[in-house]
């Protein structure tokens, strides 16, 4: 049996050094499986819609374009917060569109496209994800890992703002969720107790509401009020995890549970709203997700350089054609996030 074992492990030691002295590397034969999103390339430059940050308001003013400022911004023009100390520290206030997150879809766990398509060493194939796609069976539903990173740009960029505008106190790129280390995320039955709330809604009332959603999400502006809608996504948002039936686009289907994982953190208090006037001296934890206080565009494959769209807006006005065949199913999105906050005179 040793003999058999060492004869095996010679074999396979074989083939990797005909492979290399081929011209292949062990990272390109990765990279079939798990991509490079080219994050931190020039595409951080050319990807990413640096319009979508208007309007910027300053003291109740708006600047330059882009639409207006969502349901529920700050409208004061000053501001009052306090320091560390308890000092009184007025200002001004500001409200703007930021990229907050990073929400990468990926099947193979621990794959991180974000990081340059290297595979963490946190799952093994047991848990391996599925696009869906076949038809009448069990093949019709997919489930994707999701991964979160802090992205707070313009922080980074040192653009626009300060750090008094840092609502949750990220200031650099990390890595924040895996959810391959989560027990719920593929477990719908285990996540109803972290969302016991999701009995209240599962019934065809709450479920006949959610068109509503569907038509305001798609006009830009989702109803907040109907917390458990996802719009023309989904017929409701829960459960919080990453099975679902794989009946639209690849855009669709990801960006819904993204919106998921967003939910999901909120409920958990590890997400804080920074929309409203009482978050303008800091990040207020909210169980319930705000959709106005969000916006996404896709990055990975096709990126959506030239706008954003809001959770439930009709994947056919902004994403439905954004894949590309022979690349695999997988995907990442930018979380854009209104803040408002106190810019101190002192």
């Amino acid at each position: 049996m040793h003999r058999i074992i060492r004869k095996a492990g010679a074999f396979a030691s074989a083939i990797l050094l005909a492979l290399l002295l081929g011209g292949y590397s062990t990272s390109a034969l990765a990279d079939e499986s798990c991509r490079d999103s080219e994050l931190f390339s020039g595409r951080l430059m050319t990807d990413i819609c640096w319009t979508c940050i208007f309007p910027i308001k300053v003291a109740g003013i708006a600047l330059g374009g882009g639409g207006s400022a969502p349901p529920g911004a700050a409208e004061a023009s000053f501001c009052l917060c306090h320091d560390p100390l308890g000092v009184p520290k007025p200002g001004v206030t500001i409200g703007m569109w930021a990229p907050a997150r990073i929400y990468e879809l990926v099947r193979k766990p621990g794959c991180s496209l974000s990081l340059g398509g290297i595979t963490l060493p946190v799952s093994d194939r047991r848990m391996q994800g599925t696009a869906g796609g076949a038809e009448f069976d069990e093949g019709d539903k997919h489930f994707y890992h999701y991964h979160t990173y802090a992205f707070p740009l313009l922080i980074m960029l040192n653009l626009f703002v300060d750090d008094n505008c840092v609502g949750d106190g990220y200031f650099d790129f990390d890595l924040m969720f895996l959810s391959e280390l989560d027990p719920t995320w593929n477990n719908s039955e285990l996540a109803f107790f972290t969302q016991p709330e999701a009995a209240a809604v599962a019934n065809p009332i709450a479920l006949a509401a959610c068109m509503a959603d569907a038509t305001a999400a798609t006009l830009g502006t989702p109803i907040d009020q109907l917390f458990w809608c996802a719009g023309t996504w989904s017929n409701s948002l829960y459960p919080f995890t990453g099975w679902d039936e794989a009946q639209g686009s690849l855009a669709e289907n990801t960006n819904l549970l993204a919106a998921r994982a967003l939910a999901a953190t909120h409920r958990r208090g590890l997400a804080w709203r920074t929309i409203g006037s009482d978050a303008m001296c800091g990040g207020q934890i909210d169980p319930i997700f705000k959709k106005n206080g969000y916006k996404w565009s896709m990055f990975y494959p096709l990126s959506e350089s030239n706008g954003s769209h809001v959770t439930g807006e009709s994947d056919y006005r902004w994403g439905s054609w954004r894949n590309i065949l022979g690349l695999g199913n997988d995907t990442s999105f930018i979380l854009w996030r209104w803040t408002d906050c106190c810019s101190s005179f002192m």
